[in-house]
């Protein structure tokens, strides 16, 4: 083969560029190891990550250790390699203002200290490896162009690299680099759709765009707490969301879980419960673009789909992919799989979560005519529906679950008390009284804490968020039996699993959920119990690697991120609690 090999490195390894409509991993010795183009839910053109070939690297020669940060307020990553003769640092990321059809990646390397030399090396492949670099030609002045199956290429600032393979699907691009100290040098990669790509502007001009362009996407923060944190994970989420709003779970698919039922593999998607997360912490911390992206997104599913609203769709409002399998071998421990079978589900708790939302953005004056149509059609989702078996937040065999009616009578009570009219109010709230008064009489536990559904006995930390959401008090004693128990069964040295599995200690079928930790901190901060909300803040902001990117499991073990990377609704319950801890 002539394609170089690219090892698999540990999740909390890899960092994340993005511009909204496609994603790239970078490890640790500087391997592109995932991107789909043109969108997130598009074929890959690098797939290392997964057991493929295609990956772009640029990594020091000889010894070195790793390092990076990402420049503040942005998806502008540094990686930093100290040789042993050498300082050298490859800034990089994804070019902005960008659109859905062409994406331009830049890479700058800089000198630091002493004389660096560097191995370079490209390898695309479209189609998770279907398609490689066919038609490759070395232009006059110097870019390299390619076709990669209906995608084109153009890659700038490596005139004197070396084609290698005759094979389209193995071949390669590769060269050394030499830098003096203080030196610098530049390469662009831009990917388009259907034409061959043109790059207009020199890469000074696309940095300068892209930096401008972070400033104006990203707030600054502040009455928060941990606000550098809570600044980079809503650059993160801002990274994930489309220009038409929509927010995908996670950039990646089929990374290991190691959960036992109810999961999935691909994650990018747009959930529509995330968007909803995603909008209630934005609007926590202020009236800020995200929370109206997540409103706009989520309207417009609604007002098009009405009650039959699906859980998840593409970021352009599609319905999501079928699933199926590739021919790759995986990341370890994981498969190849994509698409997603969430379309298929009915789920009752987003109408609840979506309402929640839409009450967060009225209480900022930023819910329009369509906000509120698409508010009345929450409400008769949730009147026509609310007694049918759906498969609620994990995504399980449906059932009556206990959790799903407690978030939709909280969106009803949290909605009435911004609608502009009179008489709706009054049939809202009568609405959320009998989802109670039902749910209470069918799903508490005779110990007095709420269980996951009218059969099942267990408990499940997702009924934290009744009280959280304000389905019922803080101090009713429903909420306090319910913490008490969640806390004393489902944590382990600070963090938090969804439930206990039948027949098995935590841990072993999956990971502690990182979503469930921050509801800790928010349940404690209800009670005013300040030292155990930070705490549990604290230790669940801790669970990430040097990039500051959260997955959705953690393996308590062996203090390893588990799932798809990085995930959407762990970093807006991290932002939701900076912000309302502060408070």
């Amino acid at each position: 083969m002539s394609r170089p090999a690219t090892a698999p490195h540990a999740l909390r390894d890899y960092a994340l560029l993005a511009d909204g409509e496609r994603g790239v991993l970078v490890g640790p010795r500087g391997d592109f190891v995932w991107m789909c183009f043109p969108r997130w839910h598009d074929d890959a053109v690098f797939c290392a990550l997964i057991g493929g070939t295609s990956s772009y690297a640029i990594t020091p020669q000889g010894r070195f250790v790793w390092g990076g940060y990402y420049e503040p307020g942005s998806l502008i990553w540094r990686s930093r390699w100290i040789a042993e003769d050498a300082i050298v640092e490859c800034r990089e990321a994804l070019a902005l203002p960008t659109r859905p059809d062409r994406a331009i990646v830049l890479r700058r390397l800089i000198a630091i200290e002493g004389e660096a030399r560097l191995d370079v090396a490209l390898a695309a492949g479209a189609g998770f490896d279907r398609h490689g670099m066919g038609r490759l030609r070395r232009e006059d002045d110097g870019a390299w162009v390619a076709e990669l199956g209906e995608e084109r290429m153009r890659w700038v600032g490596a005139a004197e690299a070396k084609p290698a393979g005759d094979d389209p699907r193995e071949r390669a691009l590769t060269l050394e680099v030499q830098l003096e100290e203080g030196e610098e040098r530049d390469f662009v990669l831009a990917l388009q759709h259907g034409e061959a790509p043109a790059i207009e502007q020199p890469a000074d001009h696309l940095w300068e765009a892209t930096e401008q362009a972070w400033k104006e996407r990203v707030p600054q923060i502040e009455s928060c707490l941990a606000p550098r944190d809570a600044n980079h994970a809503y650059a993160v989420m801002s990274g994930l969301t489309s220009v038409d709003g929509g927010m995908v779970a996670a950039a990646t698919t089929s990374l290991p879980e190691r959960a036992e039922q109810g999961r999935d593999f691909d994650y990018r998607f747009a959930w529509i419960r995330d968007q909803a997360y995603a909008g209630q912490a934005v609007a926590a911390a202020g009236p800020h673009p995200l929370m109206d992206a997540a409103v706009r997104f989520t309207v417009a599913r609604l007002l098009e789909d009405g009650p039959d609203l699906m859980p998840a769709y593409t970021v352009d409002g599609d319905p999501v992919l079928e699933e199926r399998k590739l021919d790759l071998a995986g990341y370890p421990g994981g498969y190849d799989v994509v698409g997603n079978h969430v379309r298929d589900q009915f789920q009752l708790d987003v109408f609840g979560e979506l309402l929640m939302m839409f009450s967060a953005a009225a209480s900022h004056d930023h819910l329009d005519a369509d906000g509120w149509r698409a508010v009345e059609i929450a409400v008769e989702a949730i009147e026509r529906r609310w007694r049918q078996p759906d498969a609620g937040i994990w995504e399980l065999e449906p059932d009556c679950w206990t959790h799903s009616r407690l978030i939709c009578a909280a969106g009803l009570k949290a909605i009435a008390a911004h609608s502009p009219g009179h008489e709706q109010p009054a049939a809202w709230l009568a609405l959320a009284d009998r989802l109670l008064a039902e749910t209470a009489a069918t799903s508490l536990a005779p110990k007095g804490h709420w269980q996951r559904s009218v059969e099942d006995r267990r408990l499940d930390a997702s009924l934290l968020l009744g009280a959280i959401r304000g389905a019922l008090p803080a101090d009713d004693p429903r909420s306090l039996a319910t913490l008490e128990a969640v806390a004393a069964n489902l944590t382990e040295d600070g963090y938090c699993f969804r439930f206990q599995p039948e027949g098995r200690p935590l841990g072993e079928a999956e990971g502690a959920f990182l979503l469930c930790g921050f509801w800790l901190a928010l349940a404690y901060a209800q009670q005013d119990d300040l030292p155990r909300a930070l705490s549990w803040f604290e230790r669940n902001r801790a669970a990430c690697g040097t990039p500051g990117l959260f997955s959705e499991e953690f393996d308590v073990r062996q203090r390893q991120l588990r799932g798809n990377l990085p995930q959407a609704f762990v970093h807006a319950l991290m932002l939701e609690c900076a912000a309302k801890l502060a408070q």
